[in-house]
């Protein structure tokens, strides 16, 4: 469970600080040439921080779910059978939450950063390059989304019956 926690976060924040270094740097080269440019082309320092905020999402989410539950236990005809309440089922559920998220901003803010280093370079070099440079962020910051998204449905995936799958 803490794995999924520390993966959502580590990933996501590696993803969301490679995508702000790439772009800024592509920032600042163009910014030289073209001051005013600049604020208009910071969108994808914006996305790129995005992605940690993903992270964090879904590490709070699965922290919380992610908890020592003490046994439960009942006797039958003089044989105590306990199982716990947080199984492994649970918490393979929270390990590929957080990789999912977590990688899925790692790849996005690769992308961000690549693309939005060239992008804003070639904006400052021709404005008409705006409108495509902000659908290639879009798009690059979609697949930290459906990270996010795969994520919260499988951090809600709990096993039917718990005594059955998990004895202690």
């Amino acid at each position: 469970g803490m794995m999924g926690v520390a993966s959502a976060l580590v990933f996501a924040n590696l993803g969301s600080a490679y995508g702000t270094a790439k772009a800024g740097v592509g920032i600042a080269s163009m910014g030289v040439f073209k001051p005013r440019a600049v604020m208009k082309n910071i969108i994808p320092v914006i996305m790129a921080g995005i992605l940690g905020i993903y992270g964090l999402i879904v590490a709070v989410i699965v922290g919380g779910k992610a908890q020592a539950l003490p046994p439960t236990c009942t006797t039958t005809a003089g044989v105590t059978e306990c199982y716990n309440m947080y199984t492994a089922y649970s918490a393979y559920a929270h390990l590929a939450a957080g990789l999912a998220c977590g990688l899925s901003g790692l790849a996005s803010g690769m992308a961000i950063g690549i693309a939005g280093d060239a992008g804003v370079r070639a904006v400052g070099q021709q404005p008409a390059l705006f409108v495509p440079n902000i659908l290639i962020m879009i798009f690059a910051e979609a697949l930290g989304l459906y990270g996010l998204i795969v994520a919260l449905l499988v951090s809600n995936y709990q096993p039917d019956d718990a005594a059955s799958i998990c004895k202690a």
